[in-house]
Formats: structure tokens, C-alpha cells, sequence
């Protein structure tokens, strides 16, 4: 518990250096960020913040691994190599963003097949280490299931839902950096609790990187994540719950996820069959924003609702 209190603290370090020094030099390159047109007019003054951020806590993380995990079992490079691979996707999508210049880099099918591609490799892999399998833990029941062949699609879609879930919480100063914040620590300690240390101190190691990143991302934020962050952090996430054998935890723990994209979801199908808007905007922290909200209020508010889905997520086991 010590390593992963100190991999907490030195990642947080790393995080503010790394920040401070990276900021300034993406202001330099005028790497800010493509605001879309139908997005809240409220918006258009970050069009000058740098994007990209998701690098800061990514290289924190990694450092700080280097120096508190001495040795990298197959967990472990599982969950590096699902945060780099979908990291690295978010960073083409932001790096063809600042090409076009215009909030326009992948298209949709071009991202979704590289995520799909992703997602199929990484499920392949779950099902047939051992150390993971075709079970999965049911929260609350406390059962096992074993899934067979049908563990590969359910495993696809946790890692697509959860990227582009995590994608579209990444739309206010802080929010997807304190959800995902929160959801770290509830990692770290379920891992440390069921024996996996290695993936504990991993945990530990992001919830400092995201705690530093925090301090230059939260309103007003100075830098964003970016896809290149985002993508990364529902990869890594999916992963974690994945060799924990509870990737319906996600849907608890990252309930907030759960809700930016049903409203996403459910503004597109109900605008396409009759053509009306169930929210003022979609995902729906721009309905709240549009309602009068300001930002820092409803990051708050998903905070504590992720606080308090954390703990509902403790009791499930």
C-alpha cells in the first residue's frame, strides 16, 4: 500500500513538471482546440486552448511505472498496451484535427474501424490468457459466468462503448479527468484487495498523472485531453475491469459514462425517427450548460453522483 501511496504522489509530481513544461511549448505551436459550430456559443473562447493534454499524464504514468514496478507481468503489459494503442488512435484523430484545421480529423468510420480493430485484437487476447479467461464476476450476485465464445463480442463492445463513452464525458473543463480520477482509486483499490499489486501501483500511477493533470484542466482549463487522452483512459479502463474479471462494474463505477452516451444516443435516434430534441443538446452536460449551469457545478455534481456509484461499486463485491 506505501508503493502505491509514493507512485501516487511522484506521478502527481511528474504530472505538474511535465504540464508546466508542455503548455507553453503547445501554445508556441498553436495546437488549440477546433471547436465544433453546433456546439454551446459559451465554448468558442477555448478555441486558443491547447489540446493534446493526454500526453502529460500518459508520460507521468509511464515514468512513474518504471520506477515502482519492477516486474511487468502480462497484466501489466496488457493494460500499458491497450493505453498506448488507444491512446495513439486519439492522437491521429487530434493530429489530422490540427491538419484540416477544423474539428474534423477521422471520420467516423475510420475511427470506428480502428477502435473495432483495436477492441477484436485486445478481446481475442483476454479470452485466451489464462490468467483471465471467458468468466466474468456478476456485481452483487458474487457468481462467476463463463461467457464461451460469446466473451469475444461482449468484450468488443466494453471497449467501444467505454472509448467513446469516456470521448463524449470529455466536453467541460475537469469532467472526464475527476470521473476517471475517481474511477482509478476505486481500481487501485479493488486491485489491491484481490491480490493484483502490480495493477494496484498501475492504478496508483494514473490517479496521480490525472490528479497533476487536474490542476491545468480544470476550470478554466489552460490544456485539454483531447482524443488522444480520452481515448486512452476509456482503453485503459476497459482493461482494468477486463483482467479483474468485472467489466460490468463499468457500468456502475462509470455511470456517468453510461449517461453521456444513452443521451447522445437517445438525442440521434429520437431527432431521426420524429425529428424532435429530448434534450437541448447532447451529451447532456451541454443541456445542463444550455439550462444555466455553469461548468464547474455540473463537474461537481457528476463528481460527487461518480463518488457515491464508486461506493455502490465497493458494495457489489
Amino acid at each position: 500500500m506505501s508503493k502505491i501511496i509514493y507512485a501516487i504522489l511522484l506521478s502527481f509530481l511528474l504530472s505538474s513538471i511535465i504540464g508546466a513544461i508542455l503548455i507553453p511549448l503547445f501554445k508556441r505551436l498553436k495546437l488549440g482546440q477546433n471547436i465544433r459550430e453546433e456546439g454551446p456559443k459559451s465554448h468558442y473562447k477555448k478555441a486558443a486552448t491547447p489540446t493534446f493534454g493526454g500526453i502529460i499524464f500518459i508520460l507521468s504514468s509511464i515514468i512513474t511505472m518504471l520506477f515502482f514496478i519492477k516486474q511487468y507481468n502480462k497484466e501489466i503489459k496488457f493494460v500499458f498496451y491497450s493505453l498506448i494503442v488507444f491512446g495513439f488512435i486519439g492522437f491521429l484523430d487530434d493530429f489530422l484535427k490540427k491538419i484540416h484545421k477544423k474539428n474534423e480529423g477521422l471520420t467516423s468510420k475510420q475511427k470506428m474501424l480502428l477502435l473495432l480493430f483495436a477492441s477484436i485484437t485486445f478481446a481475442i487476447y483476454a479470452f485466451y490468457n489464462p490468467r483471465i479467461g471467458s468468466k466474468i464476476i456478476l456485481p452483487f450476485v458474487g457468481r462467476t459466468v463463463d461467457l464461451g465464445l460469446l466473451y469475444i463480442p461482449f468484450i468488443i463492445f466494453i471497449y467501444v462503448a467505454t472509448t467513446n463513452s469516456v470521448n463524449l464525458t470529455d466536453g467541460l473543463d475537469g469532467l472526464a479527468t475527476s470521473v476517471t480520477l475517481l474511477i482509478m482509486v476505486f481500481f487501485a483499490l479493488v486491485s489491491f484487495n484481490m491480490g493484483y499489486y502490480s495493477l494496484a501501483i498501475f492504478c496508483g500511477c494514473m490517479s496521480g498523472a490525472l490528479l497533476g493533470f487536474l490542476r491545468f484542466n480544470s476550470f478554466p482549463a489552460k490544456i485539454i485531453m483531447g482524443d488522444t487522452g480520452a481515448l486512452a483512459l476509456g482503453g485503459m479502463v476497459a482493461t482494468i475491469a477486463i483482467i479483474l474479471k468485472t467489466p460490468l462494474i463499468i457500468a456502475i463505477v462509470g455511470g456517468i459514462y453510461v449517461l453521456e452516451a444513452l443521451s447522445d444516443l437517445i438525442q440521434i435516434i429520437s431527432y431521426k425517427t420524429l425529428g424532435k430534441r429530448v434534450f437541448k443538446m447532447a451529451p447532456i452536460h451541454h443541456s445542463f450548460e444550455l439550462s444555466g449551469w455553469h461548468e464547474s457545478k455540473i463537474v461537481s455534481l457528476f463528481s460527487i453522483i461518480t463518488t457515491i456509484l464508486c461506493l455502490i461499486g465497493f458494495l457489489s463485491f
